[in-house]
């Protein structure tokens, strides 16, 4: 069950790589939210009552609620819907997301040599390079911002791999990630389309004090 969950997660990376719409974005986000909430859940058979809590609060209000929440109402905000025109093709962005999905496979089997979560680490692997992939190829900051929570995710997918006891600082450290950079990414976004009203990262350049 878990094995599956993992797989279509990672069908989720590359999905993000062919779509345009930014609320298509969102969606899957909150999806990946969702998905590893239950991946949690049922990774957690030996933590304490306190940590599945803890976790379990964490990755459903955090991951699964309040992330996408945040992204719907920034798209409102600003009125952005699409990827820019001149953006890479979403073809060409998953051809390049394929080629990385054997390139996380292939570091995967060079470093990780235990047997049980070889999938969690060589899908997260992959989730990192697709949140870098997406900050690459995309001109316009919303992008940006999603590639940013992918990778976040994939932090919290790596930290499966590491073992099914999952320390508490890490969680803190992932949550206090996920709170501060939704919020000054969010702060942030919504300042500057004063001044980039298409929020395209080109226009940065031509900022002046």
């Amino acid at each position: 069950m878990t094995l599956l969950l993992v797989i279509i997660y990672a069908a989720t990376l590359l999905y993000l790589c062919s779509i345009e719409r930014f609320r298509h974005y969102a969606l899957v986000v909150g999806m990946q939210g969702w998905l590893l909430l239950v991946i949690a859940f049922l990774q957690l058979n030996d933590a304490s009552i306190g940590e599945k809590i803890f976790i379990t609060a964490e990755t459903l209000l955090i991951k699964g609620i309040l992330v996408p929440f945040l992204l719907f109402r920034i798209i409102k905000r600003l009125q952005v819907n699409k990827t820019h025109p001149n953006s890479m093709s979403p073809i060409y962005i998953t051809l390049i997301a394929i080629a990385l999905m054997g390139l996380s496979m292939w570091l995967t089997s060079a470093v990780y040599t235990q047997g049980g979560n070889v999938i969690f680490f060589a899908v997260a692997i992959f989730g990192a390079l697709i949140g870098l992939l997406l900050i690459t190829v995309h001109r316009r900051i919303f992008a940006h911002l999603v590639g940013f929570l992918v990778i976040e995710n994939s932090v919290l997918l790596l930290s499966f791999a590491l073992g099914a006891d999952i320390p508490m600082l890490i969680n803190i450290g992932v949550l206090l990630d996920i709170l501060m950079g939704v919020m000054l990414l969010g702060f942030f976004i919504t300042k500057l389309s004063i001044e980039t009203p298409t929020l395209d990262s080109q226009d940065l350049t031509n900022l002046k004090d």
